[in-house]
């Protein structure tokens, strides 16, 4: 903690214009160059003496050089040493010994993770024993710390707007809204009758939804006539609709942000029947204004507190002073104290400082010392949009201004009332169906004449097989369940459709189709038994929206498998690879699907990402293109679900293939921790937040890779709190 306090306080001093004496700057790096080296190194075990060595102690950072060069030398550098400059794929990793050289983090990145997933040396090569890897891979990961730490390769999330999900949110909350202000497809799951409780720490047995993007009948629900929301925001590629560098502000949506916040107030809903704060803001007073400063103290009276909230504490005296020299010209020229108050509520939720999020930076005297208190406004907003999708509530500003945020203790205490809120559903709503991609299967349409039984009254099955993946997510959070149960689960929820849909793999038998509506989908709890069913991976909606129209893509699932569940996406193909043939005649013929893939990769340039992703596509092959469990193919050829997972586990079937997950746990959390923070910083991560990563999932052992443990770590993580500082 020492460490943290100094260091952030260290860059605190570096940004102001003050002049620094140059022994305090040595005075604070001597005491951080004191400090222990964190223990976050996964695999392998780090060289004694190098773990007892401060970081950024030269000797340490020496002995590790040394047992890196001596293994990169003897299994590398015939591919990638070569001084004449003719390295496979232009990677030199002798500069990576090579003290004179300078060394770049994300190469030393890029190195140690393909060692650490045995992807090198490759298959073909001469191979470390398990105990030079592993000397090995503890050195590496020594080495980039060192050089994190010494460097300060750190991640800035630049200034953003929210995305409109969030504007949204902020919009119900501030107007304590009992509708929503527009419509939202995205929002992949609606609650039709409350299930949604975390409070209690309990999933009801049967739930009642609505799937919102495939049924017409989900988007009618209570929201403010009149309000047209902006365009959906896009998705950064393999991230989320969150992501700064893709909330840009260009002249034309800025005016559509002006249109929108008018919008909202002259809406003829607008109303006290939907807005919880009309008696308190917008009702005009009882008794007339007798004198002008009568009417400007309860203008201020109503617009402070509702400023403070809008602008998430960023609100001053000169601030409420002019909106409310606003309203009351506003009530001067209509004489209308409601609509003067509408007008100045419209103005202030299409001020920038609304619907921007940004970290200032201290750089004058007067601000250093107001720098504790914007921390916490930071640590505050940075919360609420991670688990909220929404600006904070009274009681999370109060903690940040009374400097409880600061704290450990302050901020798990936030963190465990936020949990318990029913707003966190909205984390639901955002955050597992955009980790999924499940907004594919919308696009997904299954050849009619194949499978029949996909279309059902003029509804498709993916309607119901989406919120299936949905509804365990939700549960493994509510009830703090151990991540591990979204790869292999005891039970799961389903529709009696979805049960028919899934044939053999069906949970229980049931009669008549209850639950099989269009308007409110009732899911059963359901114990799962069969491994071949339940989970994230072998649901019916990633099988279908991993497919083509008339087969199986083992490819698609291989990718997706590697991007979702790894956080690893392969590289994109090269343009001139031909595509298979997507037709039923193609599988008709002698070939499988494997036969004709592995000629399929006979190019050199393709055939290192298929060796990674193919062997993770081919053990889901059992499942057709809806899901459905099959042993041949049309042809009477049997299907071959055989693979080797990270070179390194081997596997028949899909229950095998979830165990070798099992054994690599570690791999997944951490690939499923880097999502989530991916998504709390709303930016790509860096070197330095992927070294913190592997450091919550070596902690995350300690509680059973929780939930919800999981999220707290994620938030009491330095790169979520890197403009705040820990007492």
């Amino acid at each position: 903690m020492l460490v943290l306090y100094l260091s952030r306080h260290l860059r605190v001093l570096m940004r102001s214009r003050r002049s620094i004496r140059p022994a305090a700057i040595t005075g604070l790096l001597l005491l951080v160059s004191l400090q222990p080296s964190p223990s976050f190194f996964g695999a392998g075990q780090p060289t004694a003496l190098a773990d007892v060595l401060p970081l950024g102690d030269s000797r340490a950072s020496s002995l590790q050089v040394t047992t890196a060069s001596r293994y990169l030398e003897m299994y590398c550098f015939d591919c990638h040493g070569k001084e004449d400059g003719s390295n496979e794929s232009d990677v030199n990793v002798r500069n990576i010994t090579n003290k004179n050289a300078e060394v770049n983090a994300e190469l030393l990145s890029a190195v140690l993770d393909v060692i650490s997933k045995r992807e090198m040396p490759p298959q073909d090569r001469s191979q470390p024993t398990e105990e030079e890897r592993g000397k090995m891979i503890s050195s590496l990961k020594g080495m980039l710390a060192h050089l994190v730490e010494s460097n300060g390769v750190r991640g800035e999330t630049p200034i953003r707007r929210m995305n409109r999900f969030q504007y949204n949110n902020a919009v119900v909350d501030l107007f304590n809204l009992n509708c929503i202000v527009f419509t939202l497809p995205e929002r992949a799951m609606r609650d039709h009758r409350n299930y949604f409780q975390p409070a209690s720490g309990v999933m009801p047995d049967v739930v009642s939804v609505g799937n919102r993007p495939l049924g017409k009948s989900q988007l009618i629900e209570p929201r403010l006539g009149g309000v047209a929301a902006f365009p959906q925001d896009p998705r950064a590629e393999h991230g989320y609709d969150n992501q700064a560098d893709h909330l840009s502000m260009s002249p034309l949506l800025m005016e559509a942000f002006l249109k929108l916040g008018k919008s909202v107030t002259e809406s003829p809903d607008f109303n006290s029947k939907r807005v919880g704060i009309w008696n308190e803001f917008f009702k005009t007073p009882a008794e007339p204004f007798g004198e002008p400063n009568q009417l400007r103290d309860a203008l201020a009276s109503r617009l402070e507190p509702f400023l403070r909230r809008a602008f998430r504490g960023r609100s001053n005296a000169e601030m409420v002073k002019r909106y409310v020299a606003f309203a009351e010209h506003e009530v001067s020229r209509s004489g209308d104290f409601s609509a003067a108050m509408r007008s100045t509520a419209s103005a202030i939720i299409a001020s920038p400082r609304f619907y921007y999020l940004y970290t200032p930076q201290a750089v004058t005297e007067v601000e250093l010392e107001r720098s504790r208190l914007e921390n916490g406004l930071q640590v505050a907003t940075r919360l609420a949009m991670f688990l909220w999708g929404s600006i904070p509530d009274v009681a999370l500003l109060d903690a940040a201004e009374r400097g409880e945020l600061l704290t450990e203790q302050g901020i798990q205490q936030q963190t465990d009332r936020m949990l318990r809120d029913r707003k966190l559903k909205r984390f639901c709503d955002s955050f597992p169906s955009q980790w999924l991609q499940l907004e594919r299967i919308i696009s997904s349409i299954p050849d009619p004449q194949q499978y029949p039984k996909f279309y059902f009254s003029k509804y498709r099955d993916s309607m119901h097989m989406m919120l299936e993946p949905l509804l365990l997510f939700e549960t493994v959070l509510i009830e703090n369940r151990s991540v591990m149960e979204l790869i292999d689960p005891t039970f799961s929820y389903r529709s009696n459709l979805l049960e028919d849909a899934y044939g053999e793999l069906a949970t229980v038998e049931h009669g008549g189709q209850a639950g099989g509506g269009v308007t409110a989908l009732q899911f059963k709890r359901v114990p799962i038994s069969d491994r071949r069913t339940g989970g994230v991976i072998t649901n019916a909606a990633v099988m279908t929206m991993t497919s083509g129209p008339s087969r199986t893509q083992p490819i698609t699932r291989g990718a997706w498998v590697a991007g979702v569940i790894f956080n690893d996406p392969p590289k994109p193909p090269p343009a001139d690879v031909p595509p298979l043939e997507d037709d039923q005649q193609a599988e008709n013929e002698s070939l499988t699907l494997r036969e004709r893939l592995d000629l399929h990769r006979e190019r050199a340039d393709c055939r290192g990402c298929h060796e990674q992703i193919d062997p993770l596509g081919f053990a889901l092959e059992n499942y057709d293109a809806v899901g459905r469990w099959r042993l041949k193919y049309a042809n009477e050829r049997q299907i071959d679900a055989s693979g080797i997972l990270f070179n390194k586990h081997e596997f028949d079937d899909v229950a095998g293939f979830k165990d070798a997950i099992l054994k690599e746990r570690k791999r997944f959390i951490e690939g499923f921790t880097a999502h989530l923070l991916t998504y709390a910083l709303a930016r790509e991560l860096t070197v330095a937040d992927r070294l913190v990563v592997q450091r919550i999932t070596s902690s995350s052992d300690q509680t059973s890779f929780r939930l919800q443990e999981l999220i707290s770590a994620i938030i009491q993580s330095e790169p979520f709190l890197d403009f705040g500082v820990l007492d």
